[in-house]
């Protein structure tokens, strides 16, 4: 087996991810396949964190146009957050994989609070730590607290797993001409406002020099190939764009 590439890895999950094909909710299905996928990394010995969003239960920014206030949706949006972690460690610790979930907010009967020193310790051990609750704060996303965390473990890399194979010049679901980039610059997803992540998000990955790269989690071994260093998906840093 080729050496691994990524030693240190966070993996962006978006709680839409988990919807499958009902359109809502947790698909079984899709979370026993993620939690295969995350085995298949683990396995060959990369450090593993893992942030996943809440949009399959609950969007803080939809918050306003049900009447209720950002603040209190962001924070509905974080216990969402909090449930997909908890399905997410059953499935991983299910196919025996020792895990710890973390979370941004208090809850200590359900998880641990997150302290940085001590995710890092977790990870060393060979642990799946699971991130959960956001940033603890509202107005910031999901992406924001991967990022963020990302830069405070010293991940190696920042990996986004969605259903499309890379970054495009526009949605490949709707474009069939869309064109995909094998390499961009931050600097190019900011000037040309390609949404694959806030622009909070991808300014905190561009000022801290740490690469990103999105790829589609919903190809067996596509996360495997990756930490191991094949072209899998579109590579982001802060070199310029080819």
């Amino acid at each position: 087996m080729k050496s691994v590439k990524f030693k240190r890895v966070l993996l962006k999950l978006s709680g839409e991810s988990l919807m499958g094909k009902q359109g809502f909710g947790i698909s079984s299905e899709v979370l026993d396949f993620f939690a295969e996928e995350i085995k298949k990394v683990h396995d060959i010995g990369v450090q593993l964190g893992v942030v996943i969003g809440g949009g399959n239960i609950y969007r803080g920014l939809n918050a306003s146009t049900q009447g209720i206030h950002r603040a209190t949706g962001d924070q509905m949006g974080m216990l969402a957050t909090m449930i997909n972690s908890l399905a997410l460690q059953n499935a991983v610790e299910k196919i025996g994989i020792h895990t710890r979930l973390m979370s941004a907010i208090k809850m200590e009967e359900i998880a641990e609070p997150y302290i940085r020193r001590r995710a890092i310790r977790h990870l060393e051990k060979g642990r799946v730590v699971i991130l959960g609750a956001g940033t603890g704060h509202p107005y910031f996303s999901t992406d924001t607290a991967a990022s963020l965390r990302a830069v405070e473990i010293g991940a190696d890399i920042i990996v986004k797993g969605t259903r499309v194979d890379g970054v495009y010049d526009s949605d490949p679901e709707k474009n069939s001409d869309a064109i995909k980039f094998e390499k961009i610059s931050y600097l190019d997803i900011l000037k040309n406002n390609l949404k694959i992540m806030d622009l909070t998000a991808v300014s905190l990955c561009q000022e801290n020099n740490l690469p990103m790269m999105v790829f589609n989690m919903d190809v067996a071994d596509n996360f495997l190939k990756l930490v191991l260093g094949e072209n899998i998906g579109t590579f982001i840093s802060n070199e310029k764009s080819i």
